[in-house]
């Protein structure tokens, strides 16, 4: 079945002023902020941008294949993705801009977010996900007990700071953390820009915290919101949303289909199904019964000794996490001292009650499943 890189060879030839915009490319931008471009895009503080062909020749003679091929993080087919877009005629001119990647452990943040000038007049702005390091992921399950994270509100600070009032045509989107950013980001930025926004696209991006649903801010923008998220989604899933959600067929299987280089295109769209599978839904169930069953001070307490363990053991990134042997993964829940026997029964009680969350939704689906 056809993907991104199918498409690319499908309606590359074309600018965006002969075909117009579609979710696609989307899909193709919010991968693309996945590319480490420090030192070759411009920065935020700059007017200065970069064309994508120039952008791939100077990542390409500082990066080796063999380099970016060794990493473990699924995003590093973007590299591979931008070179093949620098080549066709659709892609290859887009001038990249006010890019930003920072890292803070102090505020336990990771955001990163550049913006791309199109022929047709257009912007996309794209804010990446999470990347590769403890502190980014941390930064997610955050959203399980905080109102707003300090990447939500640099999300909304970008937007204000990099939109000039020349720019008419505006989309924003993002993968992962990063769909959540966007949408975050319309609903919270100047109102003269909300005004010139066309589609705001959440790509398998968790939801909020129930306190967003209410909000009139949130409800005004639903119209512009696209949310995609793949027939076996987990973290499209997680928390909470108003607006619909369109979900997408994936060569893949189970988590493996949140890498969006697995999902399927016809044409100028992503391909439909009918719904998400048993497991997804049964699995979303019962995570959303597991935080309800938790207040905000006992998830803070969770995420907390969850990742003091892992800081404690040496993991910084998913490199560290994905090359540890099981046999030390399972040392860091046997570390001796009181706060770390402290940290050890909160995660044996969120985790007992995640359990019996599991077996008390596989038992009602059966029930249901006989009437």
């Amino acid at each position: 079945m056809s993907n991104i890189n199918d498409y690319l060879l499908w309606r590359g030839d074309l600018l965006f002023a002969e075909a117009g915009f579609n979710e696609v490319d989307n899909l193709i931008f919010s991968e693309l902020v996945y590319v480490d471009f420090r030192d070759i895009a411009p920065s935020v503080q700059s007017k200065e941008t970069i064309s994508l062909k120039e952008a791939s020749r100077l990542f390409f003679e500082r990066h080796t294949d063999e380099e970016i091929q060794a990493k473990v993080s699924s995003t590093k087919v973007s590299a591979f993705l931008m070179r093949e877009m620098a080549k066709t005629r659709r892609f290859s001119e887009a001038r990249l801009g006010s890019y930003v990647d920072e890292v803070d452990p102090k505020e336990q943040s990771q955001f990163c977010a550049m913006t791309i000038k199109l022929d047709d007049g257009s912007v996309f702005v794209a804010y990446s996900g999470t990347d590769s390091t403890m502190i980014g992921w941390r930064e997610n399950f955050n959203m399980s007990f905080l109102t707003e994270t300090p990447g939500q509100l640099k999300a909304v600070e970008y937007l204000n700071q990099t939109i000039s009032p020349r720019q008419k045509k505006i989309r924003i989107g993002g993968h992962s953390k990063g769909g959540n950013l966007a949408v975050y980001a319309c609903i919270y930025c100047k109102e003269s820009i909300q005004n010139r926004i066309l589609a705001v696209y959440s790509n398998d991006g968790p939801g909020f915290m129930g306190a967003m649903m209410d909000k009139d801010e949130y409800r005004s923008m639903l119209s512009k919101i696209h949310t995609f998220i793949p027939e076996s989604s987990i973290v499209g899933l997680l928390l909470e949303r108003e607006e619909d959600y369109e979900v997408i067929k994936s060569e893949a299987n189970g988590p493996m289909q949140h890498d969006v280089m697995t999902w399927e295109v016809l044409g100028a769209s992503l391909i439909r199904s009918e719904s998400i599978t048993k497991r997804s839904e049964l699995l979303d169930k019962t995570l959303k019964a597991w935080v309800d069953k938790m207040d905000a001070k006992q998830r803070e307490d969770f995420v907390d000794a969850l990742f003091t363990i892992l800081e404690e053991g040496g993991i910084r990134t998913i490199d560290d996490l994905a090359h540890m042997k099981w046999k030390k993964f399972v040392e860091l829940f046997k570390l001796s001292s009181a706060m770390e026997r402290e940290n050890q029964e909160i995660i044996k009680r969120a985790l007992k009650l995640l359990l019996e969350e599991s077996q008390k939704t596989i038992k009602d689906s059966v029930i249901k499943k006989r009437k």
